[in-house]
Parts: structure tokens; sequence; C-alpha cells
């Protein structure tokens, strides 16, 4: 008989978008004919300078352990990108810690931050890893179900139900993973003075600022007046934005001496990024060229959003959706399509998938299985293919109900 696992793990579980991202591509290496819109992952290359960047790091013999915080020209480069992304605010390089990916960013926050009787609040839905992050640092965490005739974001007041003594952090992403909603300036800053006054830590995941529809970045909590910020994370990095996921280059910026904290905690666990990606990553932060590139990828979401809430809207009328204004994800919900038989984002999924070989991500796993989420970071031609297959099963399932 095994030994029983350790009760630091009693609560984990796989990651769903990977499992599923895992299922489509054995699928793919089988022969079948199946179009994968479950990953979070932009379809485009890693723009050129980036790449030649980090080559010519491993050329330069920059192959060695790396600084256990970042090398300082991508710390600088951060900070930099943050400065012009919030109309000239000071940046600390200092206060900025880069990790292997912003998910391990933000696990370092958390261990950093809480443990044991803690509760943390998540906005609900919200990307598979915020809960089990929380749970792996012996902390709970607390889902707070955003307004859907809000985007389903979450307001002050949706906060407060949630709160209690113990209460120690909220973890709040805008541009938002699954929803694709962003918070405004305003809401921002109402959620700042909510913690404050409650002396609660903020970790604000801005892995999506630059991928918004709306005029320049995403609103961010770095837009906010200093006192607003003595209790706040703020989660960055190459991934999404600037097409190098594969890369692992996230950061945190946080005060002084948090940052202090997570940098021993990363010396005790990976000590430090790769480091050609980083020389790569400080090239895509400050050349003109990759910033080009950005803006062309983000007018390329932006086009495939356009087309994707015009055809719901034209072919599937009684289909609800978040209308996304940042990201790459439209989250659409199921289960009203067949009146008197509810239909479950799980349900939906896996006779999207057995009938015409399409694969989306239920709702149960970002906490809600009446929804579905729909990644756009693909090709026109995909989407198209792919919209196309999803409209039918929609069609087949409202079908059933008027009959």
């Amino acid at each position: 008989m095994p030994d029983a696992l350790s009760l630091n793990v009693q609560h984990l579980k796989a990651s769903e978008t990977v499992a599923i991202s895992n299922e489509a591509k054995r699928r793919k290496a089988a022969g079948e004919d199946v179009l994968d819109l479950g990953v979070g992952e932009p379809d485009f290359d890693t723009p050129g300078p980036a790449s030649e960047a980090g080559i010519q790091a491993v050329r330069r013999g920059l192959t060695r352990y790396p600084p256990n915080i970042g090398i300082v020209e991508l710390r600088r480069a951060i900070a930099g990108q943050l400065c012009r992304l919030s109309s000239g605010r000071p940046v600390d390089a200092d206060n900025i810690v880069v990790s292997s990916g912003s998910k391990q960013s933000i696990f370092n926050a958390c261990f950093t931050l809480f443990g044991p009787k803690d509760r943390v609040l998540i906005p609900s839905p919200a990307w598979v890893s915020y809960p089990q992050i929380v749970h792996l640092c012996r902390a709970e965490p607390v889902m707070v179900p955003g307004d859907v005739e809000w985007g389903l974001k979450v307001s002050v007041k949706d906060l407060d139900r949630q709160t209690s003594r113990l209460t120690r952090g909220l973890i709040i992403c805008s541009p938002c993973n699954p929803t694709g909603a962003v918070y405004t300036l305003a809401e921002l800053r109402a959620i700042a003075e909510w913690a404050r006054e409650n002396e609660i830590w903020i970790i604000t995941d801005e892995i999506y600022r630059r991928i918004n529809y709306g005029p320049g970045p995403a609103a961010s909590f770095l837009d906010l007046p200093d006192e607003l910020l003595e209790r706040t994370v703020v989660i960055y990095g190459a991934s999404k934005a600037y097409a190098m996921t594969g890369w692992r280059i996230g950061a945190a910026l946080a005060p002084p001496h948090l940052a202090k904290a997570m940098a021993a905690f990363q010396s005790h666990t990976t000590t430090g990024a790769n480091q050609p990606a980083m020389w790569a990553a400080a090239t895509a932060f400050t050349d003109e060229r990759v910033d080009a590139d950005v803006v062309r990828m983000v007018a390329a979401f932006r086009r495939r959003r356009d087309d994707l809430v015009e055809r719901f809207r034209s072919q599937a009328p009684g289909v609800e959706f978040v209308e996304p204004h940042g990201a790459f994800y439209f989250f659409f919900r199921v289960d009203g399509i067949r009146e008197g038989e509810p239909v479950t984002g799980s349900a939906f999924c896996e006779q999207l998938m057995k009938q015409e070989g399409v694969a989306l991500v239920p709702g149960a796993a970002f906490g809600d299985d009446r929804w579905v989420r729909l990644s756009y970071a693909v090709s026109d031609a995909e989407l198209e293919q792919a919209l196309d297959r999803i409209l039918r099963v929609i069609k087949r399932l409202a079908a059933a109900r008027a009959a």
C-alpha cells in the first residue's frame, strides 16, 4: 500500500485547461479532425527581435546560473514598460522579482503572504490555478460570484459579503481570464479603497493588460495613487501580449519588504528564470519593432472578437455571453439553450467534441458549469470553421427544445 500523500496537496487537481489541450493534441496525432479552441496561447510566433536576442544570449555564453531576482536589464525593461503603460508613473526595478512565468510569480506572492486559516477572495469565474495556488499555501480560497449583468465582474458589495476577520487577500484579474471582461479605473479604485480599509492584500494579475480593445492599455492598479498600493502586488509578464508563452518569463512588482521575501523564497525553489529567455524578454519590452508587432497582434484579436460577437448575435440570438473587452476569450452560457432540461458546460463540450471535433473548456473549470470558454487565439480560418461547428451544435440543442 503506497504511503498517503502530504496534506499540502490534498486539494490539488490537475489543470483542466492543460488536460483538454493535451487531449486535443492526442486526437490530432491520431489523425482526427480536431480544432482546439481551449488553450489560452497566442497563435502568433514570438516577434523576431526578441527571439534573436535569446539566440544571441546563448551564443554569448549567457547560459549559467541567472541572478535569482532576474537580470537587471530585464527588471529595468519591465519597470520602463509599466511606467509607460501607466502614463509615466515611476516604477522601481529593485522591487521587481522575475520568475519562471507569471504563474510562479503568483505562487511566490501567495506563499509569502498567506498561510493556514487565512482566507483569500477570488472573483468567480476565475482562472483554474488561482484557487489551487491558494490551497497549496494551506490557505482557504473563497470564490466570489460575479454579477451576470456586470460582465461577471465583482463589486465592493460582492466582496464585502464574503469578507470576515480571517480575510487576508484578494486575487483579481483584468482583463479577465476566462471572461474577457475589463475593470474600469473607477471600479479598480473602489476595490483598492475597500482593500485599504480592510487591510487586505491585492494580487492583481495584469498579464493581459496590453490586449485591450479600448483606447490604450487596460486600466491598472498602477494608475492609482501610492497610498492605495501599500498592500498591492502587480503580476506581469511576456507570455500573452508578446506571444512568448514557452519562454516562461513572469514578474511581480511588490512593496520592498515583500519583494525581498519573495526573492528569498525563490532562491530556495527555482533560483531564477531561464537566462537566455530573460534577455529575449528584455528586448521584447524595449524594442520598438516588437511593440509594433504587439499592436498588430492585438488588432487581429480585436477583429476576431468582432466577428465572433457578430456571429453569435446574428446566428445564436438566444445565447447569453460576456462581451469581451480584452484578453482573447469568449465566455458564453449554455444552460438555457434547451428549455426544461438545462445543458451543463461539461455536457456541451463533450457533445461538441464528439459530434464536431472542437475542443472548448467547460465553465466548471472556472467555477460555473453553466458557461463555456472559447479561445479565439487561433487563425482566422480555424476560428471560422470552429464557429460553424459550434453554432451547428447550438442549433441542434435549440431544435430539441422546440420539439
